[in-house]
């Protein structure tokens, strides 16, 4: 059985970049048809940088290695 891949909101919210509740106001986002990337909504929204979601990437590209 395959592991389940950490998602991007889980992920900064466990790293305490983001709450639940700006988590969910993405989600929120994207479930009213906004079909950009949660990174894309974050930004907008002020709640991560450039940085935060590189760091997230890289993360992501070590830990699917």
């Amino acid at each position: 059985m395959a592991e389940r891949v950490e998602r991007i909101g889980e992920f900064l919210q466990r790293i305490g970049v983001m709450n639940q509740q700006q988590v969910q106001e993405v989600l929120d986002a994207q479930n009213a048809g906004d079909s950009r990337l949660f990174g894309e909504i974050a930004i907008e929204f002020g709640y991560v940088n450039d940085e935060i979601l590189k760091k997230y990437i890289e993360a992501k590209s070590a830990w699917d290695k």
